[in-house]
């Protein structure tokens, strides 16, 4: 896909076309609206990041002028904080939809997903043709379930034919899609050699070698008789490399991004010095106010939420009508140096930040009011944000950024049967997704299928943003299992080991333990959350270990879970009768152990 950005702040624009440009995206980038304008006369392009406050030619006025002259490439508004009327002139302008200013790259990129769905929209989120499988989210590639490890150029050559998967596209084509216009064009042999590639490589997956078909004297398309073939569906998981070099691209543009911030710290300190001197002029005002207005725009992008309402602040002094009165000089002062502090926090505080940010939060609606407030102060918590409109958007989104709560409008369907559709679809994965559920409506009808489905909350969009996001940080909390303590005690050594197999993996602190008569000085030893016994054991079964635990003041409330192969009513009620919390019988289903295990694990948390 290929993106033209229409910004005026260098710093921010060459940030975002480096991340974007690390998900496969060409991106070129122009200065002003006349130099955008020219550029699109001259250019194919898929979408335009467009910003509102331009040199030139506002954002405003080439987005109804590109309107007007017919085309029809999705345009996405960048615009400033809480500037309600810019974002309605724009949307009347043509615009399909806006960031706000400061804007987080994750959410950015979900909606630059979402518009290239909507923008052909017979095209599903995951791009297929026969057995060929390509997901925008991940930038993975499978053919037949095996993956494609292909070149960055190979990925959007298959995007674009997937896209336009009617066209034929000659080797000139494919340059203007595909090349930045500050780039030389290649040579014909350079788009021979790749198809070429492109071609091995399928065929290496098991794809016919002329599935990129030639049409002589026309080009290349995608060859019409794959899309017959039965698509497989590939089961594995998304690949993690891509969201660690999203996440890498983020962190290092943040890092350039503070290296070049100096500049304009310099220029606020420059006019606040002359401020208080009685020496700034018109010239110097105007320069820091427009550096304040980029600051107050970007910082919050690279996790300086606070730097950002800071520069806002710093902003809306200097843009005064009036004279600058001695009290405003003085608050003008203390805002800059606040701000030269906030941008020389320490690795400590971007640590803690990261960690944050490692939580991921879907938010399924598409009420775009709510959900601008909902980001707004998700940046503040320093929480992961994606974003889908739609029921259909968020399975795949879920599939792709494996999110650790999902916030769900139940009115963002046609029908609310499919929002709860989508609410048992998460309760029931291993493990369960959870989800918080919020509506305009408030019924008790509608509160009872909610719980039925699984749902964890149900929240009237009346409530304030923060305590939404408050609700949300207590429900991931509540089922972090990380560093949990279970410990293990059956006299099956592969019992042991299975159940070591799917549960490491989730960052649980196991021991196991196969002769129970060790049982008590492991317990004492270990210190575990949770307690697994098997019943029939040599020596000591389950029913008395359990027993001697629940004896016990210290340990009388620890949760345990039996596992048995006898599964009579009279067994049960022994279980039950001892003190159990839960029991599963034997032969261990894998998936029904981790959901039990789960969900006691969330009792435990509730309860501390």
């Amino acid at each position: 896909m290929r993106i033209l950005l229409v910004e005026d702040d260098d710093s921010l624009a060459q940030a975002v076309a480096a991340v974007l440009s690390k998900q496969n995206y060409v991106v070129d980038i122009a200065a002003d609206g006349e130099a955008g304008w020219e550029l699109v006369t001259v250019c194919n392009y898929d979408l335009i990041l467009l910003d509102v406050i331009l040199p030139k030619l506002d954002g405003i006025s080439l987005c109804r002028q590109l309107r007007q002259e017919g085309y029809k490439m999705p345009i996405l508004l960048l615009t400033a904080k809480d500037s309600r009327t810019d974002k309605v002139m724009g949307l009347d302008a043509g615009a399909d939809d806006y960031v706000v200013k400061p804007f987080d790259f994750g959410e950015l990129s979900a909606r630059i997903r979402a518009l290239g769905r909507r923008g052909n929209s017979s095209l599903p989120p995951v791009l297929e043709w026969g057995n060929l499988r390509l997901d925008p989210s991940s930038c993975e590639v499978t053919y037949a379930g095996n993956v494609l490890h292909i070149t960055a150029k190979e990925y959007s050559i298959l995007e674009l034919f997937l896209r336009n998967n009617q066209r034929t596209f000659s080797r000139s084509a494919i340059v203007d899609h595909l090349w930045g216009a500050d780039t030389d064009p290649p040579a014909d042999d350079t788009i021979k050699s790749h198809i070429k590639s492109l071609r091995q490589k399928l065929k290496a997956a098991g794809a016919p070698y002329n599935f990129i078909e030639t049409v002589y004297g026309l080009g290349y398309r995608l060859k019409p008789d794959a899309k017959k073939q039965k698509s497989q569906e590939s089961k594995e998981e998304p690949t993690p490399t891509q969201q660690e070099i999203f996440s890498a691209a983020v962190a290092k543009a943040r890092e350039d991004f503070q290296a070049k911030v100096g500049s304009r710290i310099t220029v606020l300190e420059q006019a606040s010095n002359a401020l208080k001197e009685g020496t700034l002029n018109s010239g110097l005002q105007q320069n820091a106010e427009q550096e304040a207005h980029k600051l107050a725009g970007s910082l919050g992008s690279f996790g300086f939420a606070r730097g950002s309402l800071l520069a806002e602040k710093i902003e809306s002094i200097l843009q005064s009508q009036t004279p600058i009165n001695q009290v405003q000089s003085q608050h003008l002062c203390e805002l800059v140096t606040e701000l030269q502090r906030e941008l020389e926090k320490t690795t400590t505080d971007e640590q803690i930040l990261s960690e944050q940010r490692q939580k991921m939060l879907l938010i399924v609606s598409g009420d775009r009011q709510v959900v601008e407030q909902l980001v707004k102060e998700a940046a503040t918590q320093g929480m992961h944000i994606d974003i889908a409109i739609n029921t259909a958007d968020a399975r795949s989104a879920i599939e792709s950024s494996s999110p650790d709560v999902v916030l769900l409008d139940l009115d963002c369907s046609d029908e609310v049967k499919d929002s709860l559709k989508l609410l048992t679809e998460l309760s029931n994965r291993t493990p369960p997704i959870p989800v918080l559920v919020f509506t305009d409506r408030s019924n008790f009808a509608e509160r009872l299928e909610v719980a039925r489905a699984g749902g964890r909350s149900f929240l009237h969009k009346s409530m304030p943003p923060k305590q939404m996001l408050e609700l949300v940080i207590q429900t991931i909390q509540s089922i972090s299992v990380s560093k949990t303590r279970v410990m293990v005690v059956d006299d099956d050594p592969q019992v042991l080991t299975l159940i070591w197999n799917l549960l490491e993996p989730w960052g649980i602190k196991l021991t196991t333990l196969e002769d129970p008569r060790r049982f008590w000085e492991t317990l004492t030893e270990f210190s575990p959350d949770l307690l697994v016994l098997d019943i029939k054991m040599p020596h000591v079964n389950g029913i008395e270990l359990c027993q001697v635990v629940r004896n016990d003041p210290y340990w009388s409330k620890l949760p345990v879970l039996f596992l048995t192969a006898h599964v009579t009513a009279d067994t049960v009620d022994r279980i039950f009768a001892t003190g159990a919390d839960d029991c599963i019988s034997k032969p261990i289903e894998g998936a029904k152990l981790i959901t039990r295990i789960f969900k006691r694990l969330e009792l435990i948390s509730k309860k501390t």
